[in-house]
């Protein structure tokens, strides 16, 4: 093996959706990366190896407003365009696109992280010097020295090699007094699922299955609905009554058996005829995995936590899914539902001290292993919630270098909290009951007026400092408004004008992009019917940027929501003006909201 030895100011460990989120937040926020994946995509449950679709706060549309923003927002809307045929391949590729565009970030794909280095410092706090990792396919082990580190693994091999404090299974109800818990502990998790496509052809297709599948009959699925054959069954779970990290191969082949078997059943039980002219097109051939480790931080979410809908202080991300529960057995418990739901009544925050190791000064984490209960990861499991986090700590570590002396959460209190908050929103996080309050951003101090503006849109509300509609569903600080700009009909403008010039060299800009409905790439026919693969109506299409009447910029056939025009050099005005020429869809204008720095 050669040796190498690597230097950086991040480490990620993990290319999932939350380990991408935290590698180009930390990247575009100025900082060196370097982003650990093992596989040879990114993407993780989402990518093309497991197909699952990525399902966050707003539970499949179900709670208009609550879609997450930021990084997430952007790929989905990227792949809402650029692959409206639903590839998978066409997603990893987006993704591994989003990672090498950031020149900050160096991508090590096929690598392991199989050690690392801590010492003791001189005030008694464990860090993380550097990293072990090996890539067998170039035959290269690696030491990487950073700053600070982040595992975003899933399974947690970073956290456990550096002996930060974790958790398996399930806690008793007494540990943490939640309703949903059990009498006793044990080491049981949520069960793992590989996923299928299938194809509807002209003509009968045949399915002879291999004599060593499962053999399912029609009491089995009494709980458990066939519903559509285009793309496989998540119920069709199981191997959270073993360990899903050492037992892993056999819990792989079991969920062969038992997706092949469902198949076998769908094809030749003659109970589904209308299947004949379908045929399988691709099955996994890696488990989708739900739990393992959870990792304790110095605040561990729990039930009451999510269902009281608590906004903590230290607040840097935020989920909304329900508590949904599954037996470890998965298709084996065929007396018992395959997941329990337990819906919020609002959203609710996440912690930073949820996201950062109580015991490893300089580890962040974020995914399906942070510190939450068994009862409360259930929703904080889910893939966009996940990429909420992997921003919050990717954006945590860029502000927090040099993190030498201090832990994170000694770093983490009052201004260096309200600095992360308002960088994350600036970045077009959404953060409940938070606005922007950057004391830099010019357009808080600008007069707004518009060429037209409903009663429910005036042109006030692009400053306000909230950048989505506040449906009163999303929790009680929700209240009701659009706050958005909305023309009466297009072109229209808006302006924002000072009394003495301004230096402005960067504009942000972020627009309307359907937060009433879901937006995802999903193999399953039903989910794709209520998402729009294209640009969404709402968004603005083509616009100039003005400053006292010169055209500074002009965009044409914009399908973001957030946009941000650097000026190569600082212009000075009295008078900023948004002409929106253009939408891809509705007869007006909407946007949530306009900044202006002189410089960040």
């Amino acid at each position: 093996m050669t040796r190498k030895e690597l230097h950086t100011e991040f480490l990620v460990a993990g290319g999932g959706l939350a380990g991408i989120c935290a590698a180009i937040a930390a990247a575009r926020n100025g900082r060196k990366v370097i982003l650990l994946q093992d596989r040879s995509v990114l993407g993780g449950n989402a990518s093309s190896e497991i197909k699952m679709h990525i399902v966050g706060a707003d539970i499949h549309g179900r709670r208009p407003g609550a879609r997450e923003s930021g990084l997430i927002e952007e790929f989905r809307l990227e792949d809402a365009v650029r692959n409206p045929h639903r590839s998978y391949s066409q997603w990893d590729l987006l993704l591994y696109e989003k990672v090498m565009g950031e020149p900050n970030i160096t991508l090590l794909l096929d690598t392991d992280c199989i050690g690392c280095a801590v010492e003791t410092s001189a005030n008694n706090q464990r860090r993380i010097v550097s990293v072990e990792a090996v890539r067998q396919s170039t035959e290269e082990t690696f030491t990487i020295y950073a700053d600070s580190f982040a595992d975003c693994s899933g399974d947690g091999r970073l956290g456990l090699e550096a002996g930060a404090d974790f958790t398996v299974g399930r806690e008793a109800k007494s540990q943490y007094a939640e309703a949903l818990a059990l009498a006793e502990a044990d080491q049981k998790t949520l069960g793992s699922s590989i996923l299928f496509t299938a194809r509807k052809y002209d003509k009968p297709q045949p399915f002879r299955a291999p004599s060593w599948v499962r053999r399912f009959q029609k009491h089995e699925f009494k709980l458990r609905a066939i519903e559509g054959y285009e793309y496989g069954y998540w119920w069709s779970e199981w191997g959270g009554q073993l360990d899903t990290i050492k037992d892993n191969p056999a819990i792989r082949h079991e969920l062969l058996r038992i997706a092949l078997g469902v198949w076998d059943y769908v094809k030749n039980s003659g109970n589904h005829p209308d299947s004949a002219h379908w045929a399988l097109e691709w099955v996994g051939a890696i488990p989708g995995k739900r739990e393992s480790r959870r990792f304790l931080g110095a605040h561990v979410l729990t039930q009451q936590d999510l269902q009281a809908g608590v906004l903590f202080p230290d607040s840097v991300a935020f989920g909304g899914w329900p508590l949904d529960l599954h037996p470890p057995s998965g298709i084996d418990a065929v007396e018992e539902w395959p997941c329990s739901h337990t819906h919020l009544d609002s959203l609710y925050s996440i912690p930073l001290r949820a996201l950062s190791s109580r015991n490893i000064s300089n580890l962040f984490f974020a995914g399906r292993n942070i510190s939450a209960t068994h009862v409360a990861f259930a929703s904080t499991r889910v893939m966009a919630t996940c990429a909420t986090m992997g921003q919050a700590v990717g954006t945590a570590a860029a502000l927090a270098f040099p993190l030498k002396e201090k832990s994170i959460g000694e770093h983490y209190t009052g201004e260096k909290i309200t600095e992360l908050q308002q960088t994350l929103l600036r970045d077009d996080a959404f953060l409940p009951g938070l606005r922007n309050q950057d004391a830099r951003d010019l357009a808080r101090i600008a007069t707004l007026s518009a060429s037209s503006e409903t009663s429910r849109g005036p042109a006030s509300q692009v400053a306000d400092g909230i950048t989505r509609e506040l449906f009163s569903n999303l929790g009680p600080w929700a209240d009701g408004a659009a706050h958005r700009w909305e023309s009466i009909s297009l072109p229209a403008w808006i302006d924002l004008t000072w009394s003495t010039p301004q230096s402005i060299s960067e504009i942000h800009l972020v627009f309307d992009t359907g937060f009433e409905r879901e937006l995802t790439l999903s193999a399953s026919d039903s989910t794709t019917r209520k998402v729009i693969r294209a640009a969404q109506p709402e968004t603005v299409s083509d616009y100039d940027i003005l400053l006292d009447d010169q055209v500074i910029t002009s965009v044409s056939d914009n399908y973001l929501r957030k946009r941000v025009h650097q000026l190569p050099v600082a212009l000075s005005g009295r008078r900023l003006r948004l002409l929106v020429k253009k939408t891809h869809g509705v007869n007006h204008a909407r946007v949530f909201e306009i900044r202006a720095y002189g410089h960040i």
